[in-house]
């Protein structure tokens, strides 16, 4: 059955609507408060008819003089301003605040006005600064001050509502591409009715689907290597059964190549395979890399001198003596395996540069060749199983070597990174954290 829809648009739309709505709202009500609470200080006030009535009856007696003065005092007396005024001509004469609250519908609550038979109109408000007294400024203060607090709450609440599982499902997939690929979005967010709900669910179920491709992959070529390895294996046996009863010995030449070439290939997906499955959980034990560093180039000497490439090592002071922490034998294929890449693209006459640094409470070991580097866009693909960039440094081999170097380094809690160096050629750097011992 399917879950009914309330699409993130009408979700936003509406709280900002409401927000609004709210705004208004709140701030009639606050301002309906203030202005009875400034009509109640004036109607506490007894008298103010009988007041009117003797002011009054002073201006009739045409005694302005002590219509004022009776006015002045008594306002003194209640701190209040009072003026008696002509009901249609004597607005004129009041201040433009109170005239403005008389004159505008916007203020439900006016100043106290009694409105007598003769024409007249006696008008009382708070004196400013006393119990009572709210300029009309302070309203519209009032006002922008509370569609200032729920509009932002509001927003708040919208960027909160939105931002959170995104960030959240950021953080996942983050955790996910380094190897974590247990990890899913929590369902109280794939449960949301909404295009956010939808977004994680579909992130789950891509993840999900890649996750079994991989394992599949992965099985995939340990089942095909474990299966090779057997009959390469006779394979091997009976040409050099077929070489010893007098077989072409070019053509036992070429088949036995061959033949060695498809066991190097199965080996080294099945240490691929063993190091992406297995790598958290070897044996690990204090190794000098500038030692490891050595005996690998001792290793590819040979192979170095039939390429025709000098090898060059410099090891800084401060890294002779480091040590990592490790298995010594799949760091040494690691190292060998980007040594050997470096070899297989450099010209004959070119040098490899190997150097070995202390940064940043790091060893970092870089193995630099002479050779055409890669596309810029390409580099991160270099450490992807089976790929080769055959434009620009294509060659022998099947793209496992590198492949294999980034998974043992990543077991070891190391990164290792390749970038086009300006004078020509590609660098490879590794780094791997430092050991210290107790």
């Amino acid at each position: 059955m399917k879950r009914f829809m309330f699409p993130l648009f009408w979700r936003i739309f509406l709280s900002i609507w409401l927000a609004m709505a709210v705004t208004v709202v709140a701030s009639n009500l606050a301002t309906r408060y203030l202005l009875d609470r400034e009509r109640q200080a004036i109607e506490r006030q007894v008298g103010l008819h009988e007041l009117a009535r003797e002011a009054l009856a002073l201006r009739l007696g045409e005694d302005r003089g002590a219509m004022w003065r009776f006015l002045r005092a008594e306002g003194e007396r209640l701190d209040l301003h009072l003026m008696l005024i002509e009901k249609e001509e004597g607005h004129h004469r009041l201040p433009p605040q109170i005239r403005e609250r008389i004159q505008s519908g916007w203020y439900p609550n006016k100043p106290a006005v009694i409105t007598l038979e003769e024409g007249y109109q006696l008008v009382a408000w708070p004196r400013m600064g006393s119990d009572g007294w709210l300029d009309p400024k302070f309203f519209r203060f009032v006002e922008l001050g509370l569609a200032f607090v729920l509009i932002s709450l509001a927003c708040w609440w919208i960027a909160r509502f939105v931002s959170r599982p995104l960030r959240h499902m950021e953080s996942t997939a983050k955790a996910i591409a380094d190897g974590d690929t247990q990890l899913r979005v929590p369902n109280r967010i794939a449960r949301r009715r909404d295009e956010v709900g939808q977004l994680a669910s579909a992130f789950n179920a891509m993840t999900d689907r890649l996750c079994q491709l991989l394992e599949r992959q992965n099985h995939l070529l340990r089942d095909i290597s474990h299966d090779l390895r057997t009959p390469l294996a006779r394979q091997r046996v009976a040409i050099e059964l077929a070489s010893d009863g007098g077989a072409d010995p070019a053509l036992m030449d070429s088949i036995l190549r061959q033949n060695e070439r498809l066991e190097t290939m199965t080996g080294q997906i099945l240490t691929l395979y063993r190091v992406s499955e297995n790598g958290g959980s070897m044996e690990r034990e204090p190794v000098k890399p500038l030692s490891l560093m050595n005996r690998v180039l001792r290793d590819a000497a040979d192979y170095a001198e039939h390429r025709g490439v000098d090898c060059k090592l410099i090891a800084a002071d401060d890294a002779r003596a480091v040590s990592v922490l490790g298995d010594s034998g799949l760091l040494q294929r690691a190292l060998d395996n980007v040594l050997q890449n470096a070899l297989d693209h450099t010209p004959p006459g070119k040098s490899v540069h190997a150097s070995l640094a202390l940064v940043d409470g790091s060893i970092q070991l870089e193995i630099a060749d002479d050779g055409p580097g890669a596309p810029d866009e390409l580099l991160q693909q270099l450490f992807e199983p089976f790929f080769r960039a055959d434009k620009s440094r294509g060659g022998k081999g099947w793209g496992l070597g590198l492949a294999i170097a980034r998974d043992i380094v990543n077991a070891h809690d190391g990164t290792i990174s390749a970038r086009n160096r300006p004078e020509g050629g590609l660098q490879v750097t590794i780094r791997l954290p430092v050991f210290i011992g107790g």
